[in-house]
């Protein structure tokens, strides 16, 4: 039996298909997602680093009300200085005063500084813990020893993503179950954490199988895939599972604003770049105005940065405007067919079980 009729994550983690939605942080992730590619015999993540313990109780409550199926939460572990730079509001007025005009052009005024930039990452790890979600997956680093003991002891499967060899073989050597192999290709945030990640762009095609080769765990690739035919890649490169992110993103039970929703399907999809403009760390989005305009810009550390482009996000989006705000996006983008979970799911099914399934008929 092949990894796709019945391997790993469908064994250890319940699922019907070896096809995991990405989480997405900063308010994209939603429940109705979540549960419907659950419902669908996937497993839906849900990105709640930017969420307090009562933000993800509530999360987690309002999933369970949605499906009993198995479904991930996913937390960004703090770099050495991000808990400190979280807390310091000292500085605010000068990192929001880089990005004044663009506040002016859309007539607010300039946030003021907030009680923090982003919730402790130990409140966050509680309520996680508490919440006991079937999957607790990791990005920017790997768990202590203390962490993975007490999910393993809750019977929560921890998944780490790397996007180097020497990542993964660190977190196979901690003991997380699972590893991410994140390519280049990828939406949204390059996840190293051994090298700064502009050095590392590694795309999945030449990812993926050295991460299989080099770990003991079952490994799902992600980044660069849309379609049923880059999850058949996927598993024919050694993998046992699929991360898809831009594709699910673009689904109408996404948290997505409507504009980030049409800028994925229009042909501005096609035109990403690797910035560091909207959160501080080096991440994919759209090539929009502010992302080309931000080059000349100098970002606050993350989280500062995060917090202050997503106050100008919301402003820019409530105008009806898409290029003064973060547009999320992967290079496979332009392949985006599907605008609801379930049609999805059931075409990447179906394509990828027509190249991999008993028959093995070409498309």
């Amino acid at each position: 039996m092949t990894a796709w009729q019945g391997g790993p994550l469908q064994r250890r983690l319940g699922l019907h298909y070896p096809i995991v939605q990405g989480p997405f942080g900063g308010g994209l992730s939603s429940a109705r997602l979540v549960a419907a590619v659950a419902e669908a015999g996937g497993l839906g993540s849900f990105g709640v680093h930017h969420l307090d313990g009562e933000g993800i109780a509530r999360v987690v409550a309002e999933i369970r009300a949605l499906t009993s199926r198995p479904f991930a939460l996913n937390l960004w572990l703090p770099f050495e200085d991000s808990e400190a730079i979280a807390a310091d509001t000292s500085r605010h007025a000068a990192y929001a005063a880089a990005l004044a005009p663009y506040f002016a052009e859309l007539g607010a005024a300039l946030p003021p500084a907030p009680a923090r930039y982003a919730p402790p990452f130990a409140a966050q790890l509680e309520a996680v813990l508490a919440a006991r979600p079937a999957v607790l997956s990791f990005v920017f680093g790997v768990p202590s020893p203390g962490v993975l003991a007490r999910c393993r002891a809750l019977g929560i499967v921890t998944i780490g993503a790397a996007t180097t060899v020497a990542e993964a073989q660190a977190l196979d050597a901690a003991g997380v179950d699972m590893i991410v192999a994140s390519g280049c290709e990828a939406g949204g945030h390059r996840v190293s954490f051994l090298a700064p990640p502009e050095q590392v762009l590694t795309g999945t095609l030449a990812l993926v199988p050295q991460v299989v080769d080099a770990v003991r765990v079952p490994v799902i690739a992600a980044g660069g895939m849309a379609d049923g035919r880059g999850v058949a890649a996927a598993m024919m490169l050694g993998a046992a599972g699929a991360q898809l992110g831009t594709a699910f993103l673009a689904c109408e039970e996404s948290a997505a604003a409507s504009l980030h929703r049409q800028a994925l399907f229009s042909p501005a999809a096609a035109d990403t770049a690797l910035t560091r403009t909207f959160s501080g760390r080096l991440a994919r989005g759209i090539r929009n105005r502010l992302l080309r305009e931000g080059a000349a810009l100098t970002p606050a550390p993350y989280p500062v940065q995060n917090w202050l482009m997503g106050e100008l996000k919301r402003v820019a989006f409530a105008a009806g405007r898409s290029d003064l705000g973060s547009l999320w996006c992967g290079q496979a983008a332009p392949l985006l067919q599907h605008r609801h979970a379930a049609a999805l799911m059931a075409a990447l099914v179906a394509q990828a079980d027509c190249l991999l399934g008993p028959s093995c008929q070409p498309l």
